[in-house]
């Protein structure tokens, strides 16, 4: 029988976030130990090995800002980093901070139970493991839990399967093969390109066009990457303190009717050659005034056109059903345009739905495909899905499933009433999904190092969110999106993806600065909102 190990803290993921929190928490002096499902560091990084996979933010921002010697060191070879520099930079992270020795992988939380008498976490892994723990910290990641379409007579597929978001270690070849894709988010748009330049013929099956923006993506030069490094302090900065997405970007002073069509079609037109997501920030209405967002969507859509010889697929490939960004907008390579190659063909799913699945491909309402390898890239139970894969019991018992079964309820998104010592980075009611995710990440873990510190300075055994201040955030959460186009769309955001998920607005909508200044705030006033406990009270509890 193994005993059972005991440390000050447990932390689920060895993502960008887990990571970070391993060191901070070092950093305080506190005992901690990761626990890892793959089999090495990087978290979306590391599962997400499809072919096209690159980050959507630019690689410089998309970095930790923590370490000035980290970010002096390494050299971006690229304006958007695909998969593999990205994993080897999450390696770079791991081994300069010494982090793997107190890593462990192929290791699942299966169960994390709060014992109340004593003011402690138990905790059981996949591998068997007994484990206890002062707090347990979720690193878990806003898009790690894949998700799988139930179609009928998908196990009787002769063919091989993949998912983009669990994508194999070894190089797939796609050569002569006839490959169907279901799903065009972003996955899909990165993927569809790279597998038709590969496969004898690629038919993409799309239930939602979707909106995407040109990447532009080119090597960086040794200047380029020197002119950002000695602007670093000011581009973390802003993106901390003023910007909306964690992104360093000029901010809007108008709204897109505000300027001319002369004047907004040159906006328009500027950015779209120079590519990336800065479109949406070109003006500051357009996810609040339908109006303004019409501008912009018609012109994508119009760019589309452009792009797309054949008439009927570009009109399959204009999004109509919702307003732009109000799904997560994608950034690709060339997607548009893979399109007009031979081997390339759309199905809309929408008009002729997917009956099933048979042993040589898919069947929809207008006829057979005749189908070799089947890609799945239909996306994640999204910032919830890893958290409630786990069994998490608090207080008396109470299961978080449960308790969140009509939609997530926490405090700021850091945490939930009833569990106390459970911290998750990145959850629902916090920015997660809209931002760029190191910069939440980070600012959630300087947040939690902060309390752990305040906890152990003033005799603090437990913490957790107040049932009063929760319920006042979840309100705020849905008022501030209920006053944005997001709700709009049958997004990820809304828990639209998934049968049976309870459609409430994940994210916290308001800016990344904005959020921060808060979360601040409350901790400057001695955690405004948050119940705790003495050593002294606990002691006395237990004794009882």
């Amino acid at each position: 029988m193994k005993s059972t190990k005991h440390f000050d803290v447990v932390i689920v993921g060895a993502g960008f976030a887990g990571m970070y929190m391993l060191h901070k928490s070092r950093e305080l002096g506190l005992t901690a130990r990761v626990y890892e499902a793959g089999g090495g560091v990087g978290g979306t990084w590391y599962w997400n090995r499809y072919p096209g996979a690159r980050c959507d933010i630019e690689s410089m921002q998309y970095s930790y800002s923590f370490s000035e010697e980290l970010q002096q060191e390494w050299d971006w070879s690229e304006r958007y980093a695909a998969q593999p520099e990205l994993l080897s930079y999450a390696n770079h992270v791991a081994d300069r901070f010494g982090l793997r020795s107190d890593i462990q992988f192929d290791t699942r939380i299966d169960r994390a139970e709060f014992d109340g008498s004593r003011g402690i976490w138990r905790v059981a892994t996949s591998v068997g493991d007994a484990v206890t723990a002062r707090f347990v910290i979720l690193a878990t990641g806003v898009l790690s839990s894949a998700q799988l379409p139930m179609i009928k007579g998908i196990d009787s597929f002769a063919g091989d399967i993949y998912h983009t978001a669990r994508w194999p270690h070894e190089p797939v070849d796609f050569t002569g093969r006839r490959v169907g894709l279901i799903g065009t988010g972003s996955s899909g748009v990165q993927a569809t390109p790279v597998i038709a330049g590969q496969a004898d013929h690629l038919t993409v099956f799309q239930r939602t066009a979707n909106f995407s923006l040109p990447a532009r993506n080119a090597k960086l030069t040794d200047q380029q990457r020197q002119e950002i490094r000695s602007n670093y302090p000011e581009i973390r900065r802003f993106a901390r303190e003023q910007s909306r997405t964690g992104v360093y970007v000029p901010l809007p002073d108008r709204g897109a009717l505000d300027d001319s069509e002369q004047t907004r079609r040159a906006k328009y037109e500027a950015q779209w050659e120079r590519g990336g997501l800065g479109f949406l920030s070109l003006y500051n209405d357009l996810l609040r005034n339908r109006a303004s967002n019409d501008t912009a969507a018609e012109f994508v859509r119009e760019k589309i056109a452009e792009i797309v010889e054949d008439e009927r697929t570009a009109k399959l490939l204009q999004p109509t059903t919702h307003p732009l960004g109000a799904k997560r907008i994608c950034v690709d390579t060339d997607y548009f345009a893979t399109f007009n190659r031979p081997n390339v063909s759309l199905v809309d799913i929408r008009a002729n739905p997917i009956e099933e699945i048979g042993p040589d491909g898919v069947r929809t309402t207008e006829g057979d495909h005749k189908i070799d390898v089947l890609v799945f890239a239909t996306g994640f139970d999204a910032i919830t899905g890893s958290v409630l894969k786990i069994d998490i019991r608090g207080r008396d018992g109470q299961r978080l499933q449960e308790k969140w079964a009509d939609g997530p309820r926490t405090y700021l998104g850091l945490m939930s009433a009833g569990f106390p010592n459970l911290f998750i980075i990145t959850g629902p009611g916090s920015p997660a999904g809209l931002t760029n995710a190191i910069v939440s990440i980070e600012q959630h873990v300087e947040w939690i190092g902060d309390c752990l510190s305040h906890l152990k300075a003033h005799d603090i055994t437990t913490i957790e969110a107040g049932r009063e201040a929760e319920d006042e955030w979840v309100a705020l959460v849905n008022e501030v999106a209920s006053k944005t186009l997001y709700p709009l769309a049958d997004s990820w955001f809304m828990g639209a993806n998934i049968p049976g998920k309870p459609r409430v607005f994940l994210p916290f909508v308001e800016s990344v600065a904005r959020y921060r200044q808060i979360c601040l705030d409350v901790a400057e006033q001695g955690y405004r909102g948050f119940v705790t406990n003495g050593a002294r009270q606990v002691r006395k509890a237990a004794a009882t």
